[in-house]
Protein backbone atom coordinates (compact mmCIF):
# COMPACT_ATOMS: atom_id res chain seq x y z
CA UNK A 1 0.00 0.00 0.00
CA UNK A 2 1.25 3.40 -0.93
CA UNK A 3 0.94 6.03 1.49
CA UNK A 4 2.41 9.93 2.30
CA UNK A 5 3.37 10.94 5.66
CA UNK A 6 2.60 14.27 6.53
CA UNK A 7 5.44 16.25 8.09
CA UNK A 8 4.22 15.66 11.97
CA UNK A 9 4.23 11.75 11.62
CA UNK A 10 6.95 11.21 10.41
CA UNK A 11 9.17 13.77 12.84
CA UNK A 12 6.70 12.55 15.57
CA UNK A 13 7.55 8.79 14.72
CA UNK A 14 11.09 9.93 14.73
CA UNK A 15 11.52 11.72 17.88
CA UNK A 16 8.60 10.78 19.97
CA UNK A 17 7.89 6.88 18.92
CA UNK A 18 4.06 6.03 19.61
CA UNK A 19 2.17 5.65 16.79
CA UNK A 20 3.91 7.24 14.17
CA UNK A 21 6.96 5.30 15.09
CA UNK A 22 4.90 1.87 14.36
CA UNK A 23 3.82 2.99 11.08
CA UNK A 24 7.71 4.00 10.59
CA UNK A 25 8.27 0.73 12.15
CA UNK A 26 5.34 -0.94 9.46
CA UNK A 27 7.62 1.07 6.39
CA UNK A 28 10.95 -0.65 7.98
CA UNK A 29 8.69 -3.84 8.01
CA UNK A 30 7.31 -3.36 3.85
CA UNK A 31 4.13 -3.46 5.36
CA UNK A 32 3.44 -0.16 3.69
CA UNK A 33 5.21 1.82 0.91
CA UNK A 34 6.41 5.60 1.09
CA UNK A 35 6.17 8.28 -1.30
CA UNK A 36 7.14 12.03 -1.38
CA UNK A 37 8.68 14.83 -3.59
CA UNK A 38 11.62 16.69 -3.18
CA UNK A 39 9.42 19.27 -1.34
CA UNK A 40 8.21 17.25 1.21
CA UNK A 41 11.69 15.66 1.89
CA UNK A 42 13.20 19.26 2.28
CA UNK A 43 10.67 19.60 4.43
CA UNK A 44 10.88 16.52 6.53
CA UNK A 45 14.48 17.79 6.91
CA UNK A 46 14.25 20.92 8.02
CA UNK A 47 11.30 20.20 10.82
CA UNK A 48 13.48 17.84 11.67
CA UNK A 49 16.00 19.77 11.91
CA UNK A 50 14.40 22.22 14.16
CA UNK A 51 13.50 19.79 16.35
CA UNK A 52 16.67 18.30 16.58
CA UNK A 53 18.15 21.56 18.08
CA UNK A 54 16.07 21.46 21.03
CA UNK A 55 16.30 17.04 21.13
CA UNK A 56 19.78 16.22 20.31
CA UNK A 57 20.04 12.78 21.47
CA UNK A 58 17.68 12.09 18.45
CA UNK A 59 19.35 14.06 16.02
CA UNK A 60 21.65 10.53 14.64
CA UNK A 61 18.08 8.72 14.08
CA UNK A 62 16.89 11.46 12.34
CA UNK A 63 19.25 11.69 10.22
CA UNK A 64 19.26 7.50 9.34
CA UNK A 65 16.05 7.80 8.77
CA UNK A 66 16.36 10.23 6.59
CA UNK A 67 19.11 8.64 4.62
CA UNK A 68 16.67 5.48 4.54
CA UNK A 69 14.04 7.56 2.98
CA UNK A 70 15.69 8.88 0.23
CA UNK A 71 17.27 5.14 -0.55
CA UNK A 72 13.92 3.24 0.03
CA UNK A 73 11.10 5.44 -0.55
CA UNK A 74 9.20 6.39 -3.99
CA UNK A 75 10.07 10.01 -5.05
CA UNK A 76 8.21 11.26 -7.44
CA UNK A 77 8.20 14.74 -8.68
CA UNK A 78 4.95 16.44 -8.43
CA UNK A 79 3.54 18.27 -10.39
CA UNK A 80 1.99 21.50 -8.44
CA UNK A 81 -1.70 21.60 -8.32
CA UNK A 82 -3.29 24.14 -10.58
CA UNK A 83 -5.46 25.78 -7.94
CA UNK A 84 -5.10 25.96 -4.32
CA UNK A 85 -6.99 22.67 -2.23
CA UNK A 86 -6.33 23.07 1.11
CA UNK A 87 -6.40 26.20 3.48
CA UNK A 88 -2.87 25.81 4.13
CA UNK A 89 -1.17 26.18 0.89
CA UNK A 90 2.21 24.29 2.51
CA UNK A 91 0.17 21.07 2.49
CA UNK A 92 -0.76 21.06 -1.32
CA UNK A 93 2.42 19.46 -1.81
CA UNK A 94 1.60 16.25 0.08
CA UNK A 95 -2.21 16.09 -2.24
CA UNK A 96 0.32 16.65 -4.97
CA UNK A 97 2.48 13.94 -4.53
CA UNK A 98 -0.59 11.63 -4.17
CA UNK A 99 -2.22 13.05 -7.83
CA UNK A 100 1.12 12.60 -9.18
CA UNK A 101 2.16 9.00 -8.01
CA UNK A 102 -1.19 7.29 -7.84
CA UNK A 103 -1.03 7.20 -3.74
CA UNK A 104 -4.58 7.17 -1.99
CA UNK A 105 -3.87 7.82 1.43
CA UNK A 106 -2.35 10.36 3.31
CA UNK A 107 -1.49 9.86 7.49
CA UNK A 108 -1.75 13.31 8.53
CA UNK A 109 -2.94 14.80 12.31
CA UNK A 110 -3.10 18.18 10.18
CA UNK A 111 -6.74 19.37 10.55
CA UNK A 112 -6.25 21.23 7.34
CA UNK A 113 -5.12 18.08 5.40
CA UNK A 114 -8.00 16.21 7.70
CA UNK A 115 -10.35 18.90 6.06
CA UNK A 116 -9.89 17.99 2.67
CA UNK A 117 -10.01 14.33 2.61
CA UNK A 118 -11.42 12.69 0.06
CA UNK A 119 -10.80 15.35 -2.80
CA UNK A 120 -9.58 13.52 -6.06
CA UNK A 121 -10.18 10.19 -4.08
CA UNK A 122 -7.43 10.37 -2.05
CA UNK A 123 -8.22 9.88 2.11
CA UNK A 124 -6.32 11.62 4.46
CA UNK A 125 -6.58 9.75 7.87
CA UNK A 126 -5.43 10.25 11.68
CA UNK A 127 -2.26 7.94 12.72
CA UNK A 128 -3.84 6.26 14.84
CA UNK A 129 -6.93 5.30 12.22
CA UNK A 130 -4.47 4.11 9.86
CA UNK A 131 -3.25 2.15 12.21
CA UNK A 132 -6.90 0.23 13.69
CA UNK A 133 -7.87 0.55 9.70
CA UNK A 134 -4.99 -0.92 7.37
CA UNK A 135 -2.34 -2.03 9.83
CA UNK A 136 -4.67 -4.14 13.01
CA UNK A 137 -6.37 -5.83 10.17
CA UNK A 138 -4.09 -7.32 9.02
Amino acid sequence: MKLILDTNVLVSGIFFGGVPGQILTAWADEQVSLVLSPAILDEYARVGAELAAKHSERRAALVAVLDLITVNATIVNATPLATRVSADPADDVFLAAAMSSGARLIVSGDRHLLDVSGWQGIEVVKPREFLDRYLREG
